[in-house]
């Protein structure tokens, strides 16, 4: 179809199909003024003309010069018609410059703040070709989660929906997630808290981001276990506070090494459940002296309930923050690992003396939770379907983790030592001297084998070596498959 010109010579492109004639007439005249087609001050032909040269009614055009005035490319004078603003800016009028060109200007001067400066790298997100790696750490089992059902729930949910659920939320979070996760906590984890004490949040580090802010001042000295979660390192950190490595041995983090290291810490960082990244748990000695110190230093804790849900014999240990007196424990924990990292849900239960100043602080970042998000979670907890999912992944785990263990005894045997951990997603081992964890990665990474380091999550120590293997969100074959791939990856350095 050939183009159509207006009287002053203007080509208006054909319409695609489907877009609205109202649309058309504006974006092709909107198009005509960025690139200079029509100048400024030159007039537009009449609406009438307009109409009947291109077979619109003349409301649409009407509305098209409305709109283009509304937004300051043309403008009406009485008696003289519809015409092309003199006022818009060079930058409308000029040819683009190419990425070259654009490398070539001088940066501005404007500086960065110290926080910005201190923030660590970001998260690495995996693309989908890697989800499903075997020994991808900390991946729940995607393959397992029961998205039928969630997805009745949320359609039940927002076809529901009220206009004031739509309208806003609480900076606390939704009352009735609040209060079915206070009195899930108190009866499987042994936390003491009331739903007034608990926020909803996107997840763990958002609960550290916010602790760092109300809880510590640039210099204070924190305590963070050593090897450790990296995430923490960079919260506080970026806080200005001065991360101090306490080393971890097989009950835990060492207090008495941290009050030699770090007397004056403000807080403690700890996974005492199951201990990011080796997997061991706090003893109750280490946390009954832990408190002890806490109490008696003025300083906080922040318990950091890490797959402390997913213990296979036995019960889930209770929560330190259950045996504290004093107020003294922040405690936090997630929903994106226990059921599907997209869902960006967590909760941190704050001591009393902290709900203000919490509530403060969080309607000042990011104002609360989405609100329709909380509603469906709430109906998967307060249903029962949270405490069924729970229960049948601790079995699947359970099968996955002892399909690992026999990889780890069968043709890994030699070549790695597992830690033999009854709890959590993913277990450490121990390698060889001869076979740098480091390296061990990318010899795995080139078999498509995604397993981490632990030297990665060390802060002072440089004694452990060895990998974080994952197993949850492989199936008990995929484990065994992906067990013959890294026997070849280690046995390349047995080579050299």
């Amino acid at each position: 179809m050939p183009k159509r010109e207006s009287s002053q010579g203007l080509a208006l492109r054909p319409p695609p199909e489907g877009l609205p004639l109202f649309r058309w007439v504006y974006e092709e005249l909107r198009a005509a003024i960025i690139e200079g087609r029509l100048k400024p001050g030159s007039r537009l032909p009449s609406t009438r003309s307009l109409s009947r040269q291109h077979g619109v009614s003349r409301g649409t055009i009407v509305s098209a010069f409305e709109q283009l005035m509304e937004e300051g490319y043309v403008e009406t004078r009485v008696g003289s018609g519809t015409s092309i603003s003199r006022n818009l800016p060079d930058r409308f009028f000029q040819t683009p410059r190419s990425a070259q060109a654009d490398a070539r200007r001088v940066p501005s001067s404007a500086r960065l703040s110290k926080w910005a400066l201190a923030l660590a790298a970001p998260f690495s997100v995996l693309p989908p070709s890697q989800i499903s790696q075997p020994f991808q750490p900390n991946q729940p089992a995607l393959d397992l989660f029961p998205i039928a059902l969630w997805s009745q729930l949320a359609g039940r949910r927002l076809r529901g929906a009220s206009p004031r659920m739509l309208t806003g939320g609480d900076p606390m979070g939704y009352g009735p997630l609040r209060a079915a996760v206070a009195a899930y906590l108190g009866s499987a984890r042994g936390v003491k808290c009331a739903p007034e004490q608990i926020f909803i949040v996107s997840g763990t580090q958002q609960a550290l981001d916010l602790t760092a802010r109300l809880v510590l001042d640039p210099g204070d000295q924190v305590w963070v276990e050593d090897p450790g979660y990296p995430g923490a390192v960079a919260a506080f950190s970026s806080a200005g506070a001065k991360v101090v490595g306490v080393p971890v041995d097989s009950h835990g983090l060492d207090v008495s090494q941290g009050q030699r290291l770090a007397p004056e810490a403000r807080l403690a960082y700890i996974t005492p459940a199951h201990q990011f990244p080796l997997g061991v748990s706090l003893s109750l000695e280490r946390r009954l002296a832990l408190l002890g110190w806490a109490q008696g230093a003025g300083a906080w804790i922040f318990e950091d309930d890490y797959d402390g849900e997913y213990r296979f014999s036995g019960r889930p240990l209770p929560a330190v923050q259950g045996l504290d007196t004093t107020g003294c424990v922040i405690f936090g924990g997630s929903f994106n690992k226990m059921l599907f990292p997209a869902l960006r849900l967590g909760y941190v239960v704050v001591p009393p003396q902290l709900v203000e100043a919490f509530s403060r602080a969080r309607s000042q970042t990011d104002r609360f939770a989405p609100v329709l998000d909380q509603a469906i979670l709430c109906d998967f907890i307060t249903e029962g379907h949270f405490g069924q999912h729970i229960r049948r992944m601790r079995e699947a785990y359970a099968e996955r983790l002892a399909a690992l263990h026999g990889a780890a005894d069968g043709p890994l045997a030699g070549l790695l030592e597992i830690v033999r951990i009854q709890a959590g997603l993913q277990t450490a081992a121990r390698l060889p001297a001869n076979i740098p964890d480091r390296e061990a990665t990318i010899a795995a990474a080139a078999l498509g084998i995604h397993v981490d380091s632990i030297s990665n999550f060390q802060i002072s120590r440089r004694d452990i070596n060895g990998l974080i293997l994952g197993f949850a969100s492989s199936p008990p074959e995929q484990i065994r498959e992906g067990a013959k791939r890294l026997v070849k990856a280690l046995k390349g350095f047995s080579a050299v």
